[in-house]
Formats: structure tokens, C-alpha cells, sequence
């Protein structure tokens, strides 16, 4: 009956998936709402729909092609158990080999690391350096990295912002995996110091929060400890007992377009206009919104629209992408953009040396 169906908002909410993926697989042609009013355009699921939309939240939490999941949901609405009992043991059996191949590839990794003398040690103890530094260009740099920081508790490597002091000069550096940002600070400190420390997140907002205007401030690192002095005020604290990943070796990226934008217009361009549904998070299992942008032929990058092909698309994580934006810290930044598979770079035009940089995400097939 007409009382009984759910709009997409009613259906998102009790299925699990967000609503841009239902519109998704809509398009796709996976899940086809039961009526769209020819008005509005408002989509409307019977209700019979709310548990193909529920067992397709969990094929794709699974991790099955879509191409897999259009005949299961087919085999399910026809009540044909055989096939979507083949399917699912079918894929079962390609994620348990993907996870042994993955298993013998990780056992080589690790004796090729034990054989390795990593590069980034952490600190000893009896390493100490001290710093002077404008507090402005200090709470700047912790700006521009810290929406990059990550906070998956089983990578505690990453939950922290890298300090890497080297003649003086202090570089920031926070990456979750996905996306990374890097900058620098103009420091005065002995010549030929070279120490590296993680500084906790909680830590790092602490210092943050000590920073107004431009007076100076004093870094210490001594053993693991870090302080920051600015005035009569001070916070200190542990650094982490991890190494921070080679983020120099992540960083050396081939040669895009680089194309101009007006941050507030870009931003807002972006944050208007069309998403499209990528890969699931692996946190929740809910797809992740992407903005695909596009170059155009003189130079100029824009979010391209749904039906947009080509070489020229690059996809990333819509949310990543905003909150890049202004951590650039100015209305002006500089695109540079590979292939689809190339990472996004953000740059600033008169700071090379601070910067971040997006993962590119797969569009669904």
C-alpha cells in the first residue's frame, strides 16, 4: 500500500546503507526503488525492499563485486537458495585465498624489515635537542597536518604528529594511511641535530592550545619527552614508543597538472556538488562519498558530474578533500593531479615545502 513505503531517508536508517548509496545502486540498476515521483524525484522502497537493501549492506561489508551482488539479490527476490548459497561460498573461497596470499606476502615483508636497518629510529634517551621558534609558525604547521593524523587504534604508529628536528629545522608530518600532510617551521637549534619523536595527539592539541600570537616559543625533546615552553606556561608529556613511517620516501611523487583554485569557491563547489558512492569504510562498512574532479583543457579542475569518463578523473574521499582545503591555509592553493591512481596533491604556491596529499579511492564498476 501507498502508507507502507519508506522513503530513501527511512530505508538508509533501518538498512545500514547511507543515502548516497542507495541513489548508488539505484543508478546501478542493483536496487531500483519500487516508485520515484515523477516530480520531485523522491525515491520510495516498498517495504519487502528494506531486507534486499539489508542483505546487500552486508555483501558489500563482505567485500562481493557488485557484478556477484546483482545475482544474489536476484537469486534471493526468486527464491533460488542454490545460486546465492554458490555465490556466497564461491566468494568465501576468493577471500580466504586473498587472505593466504596476503599471509605469505606479510611473512616475506617481515624477513625482508629483519633484515633491514630501518631508517627512522626512534630516539634514545640520551638524545636531547632544544629549540627556539616563532609560536605562529608552530601553531601554523600543527594546523596544516593535524586533520591528517590517524586514530585507528590498531595502528598506534600513526596516532600521533611526527616531529623530525635536522640542523634546526623542524618538520611536522601526520598521515593516517589515506591521506598525508607535511610541514615545515623555521627553527633556530644546533647544527647537525637530527631527532625524530612522535608527539600524541592529546599532547600535540595541548601544545595548540598554548600558541597565541607571535611570540616565541621554546622545543625541548629529551630522551622520550617532549616539552614546550611559551612564557611562564608549559605543557610536556611522553612521545610515543613507535617509529613513524619513512614519510620521505611517500612523498616523492611523479610530476602532475597543477592547476590553481580559489579555495572558498573550490570548497564550496565541492561541497555542493555531485558525489559519487566509492569503496566500503573499513571501519563501519558504509561507502564512502567521493568527489571525482576533472581537468579540464585549460588547465582549470572542477567536481565532475555523474555521467563524466576519461582518463582525466581523479576520485577522493569527499570528507578528506574538505578538510584538506583549509588546513592549506589561504585562499589560493595549487592542484596536482596524475593519473586516476596517482595520489592528489595540495600545495601551496609559495610554500613548497608544506603541503598534503589524498590516496585515490576505486570508482564501484
Amino acid at each position: 500500500m501507498e502508507s507502507e513505503m519508506r522513503s530513501i531517508g527511512e530505508t538508509a536508517r533501518d538498512s545500514g546503507l547511507g543515502v548516497s548509496a542507495l541513489r548508488f545502486y539505484d543508478r546501478a540498476g542493483v536496487l531500483v526503488p519500487a516508485r520515484v515521483d515523477p516530480v520531485n524525484g523522491y525515491r520510495w522502497y516498498a517495504p519487502e525492499q528494506l531486507e534486499e537493501a539489508r542483505l546487500l549492506a552486508r555483501l558489500r561489508r563482505a567485500g562481493m563485486p557488485l557484478a556477484d551482488i546483482r545475482l544474489v539479490l536476484a537469486g534471493w527476490a526468486g527464491a533460488d537458495t542454490e545460486l546465492v548459497r554458490q555465490l556466497l561460498e564461491a566468494h568465501l573461497r576468493r577471500l580466504e585465498r586473498g587472505l593466504s596470499d596476503a599471509r605469505t606476502e606479510f611473512s616475506a615483508l617481515r624477513a625482508l624489515l629483519d633484515d633491514r636497518e630501518n631508517p627512522m629510529t626512534s630516539l634514545s634517551e640520551e638524545t636531547a635537542v632544544r629549540l627556539s621558534l616563532s609560536g605562529s609558525a608552530l601553531a601554523a604547521a600543527l594546523d596544516a597536518v593535524r586533520f591528517a593524523a590517524g586514530t585507528d587504534p590498531g595502528l598506534p604508529m600513526l596516532g600521533g604528529i611526527l616531529f623530525d628536528v635536522e640542523d634546526g629545522a623542524l618538520c611536522l608530518v601526520a598521515t593516517d594511511r589515506y591521506r598525508m600532510a607535511v610541514a615545515q617551521a623555521a627553527a633556530e637549534g644546533p647544527a647537525g641535530s637530527r631527532v625524530r619523536v612522535t608527539v600524541p595527539l592529546p599532547l600535540a592539541d595541548a601544545m595548540r592550545a598554548l600558541l597565541e600570537g607571535d611570540d616565541p616559543v621554546r622545543l625541548s625533546v629529551d630522551g622520550d619527552r617532549v616539552t614546550l615552553e611559551t612564557g611562564d606556561r608549559q605543557t610536556a608529556g611522553q612521545c610515543l614508543g613507535h617509529d613513524f613511517p619513512d614519510y620521505r620516501r611517500l612523498v616523492r611523487l611523479p610530476a602532475g597538472r597543477r592547476a590553481p583554485v580559489d579555495v572558498p569557491a573550490f570548497r564550496e563547489a565541492v561541497r555542493t556538488g555531485p558525489v559519487r558512492t566509492g569503496e566500503v569504510r573499513e571501519q563501519d562498512g558504509a561507502p564512502c562519498d567521493l568527489t571525482v574532479l576533472e581537468v579540464a583543457a585549460d588547465g582549470s579542475v572542477a567536481p565532475a558530474g555523474d555521467g563524466a569518463e576519461g582518463r582525466d578523473l581523479v576520485a577522493v574521499n569527499r570528507d578528506f578533500l574538505l578538510e584538506a582545503l583549509p588546513a592549506g591555509a589561504g585562499d589560493r592553493l595549487v592542484l596536482e593531479i596524475g593519473d586516476p591512481t596517482a595520489p592528489l596533491a595540495i600545495r601551496r604556491p609559495d610554500d613548497a615545502d608544506t603541503f598534503s596529499i589524498l590516496m585515490p579511492v576505486r570508482l564501484e564498476d
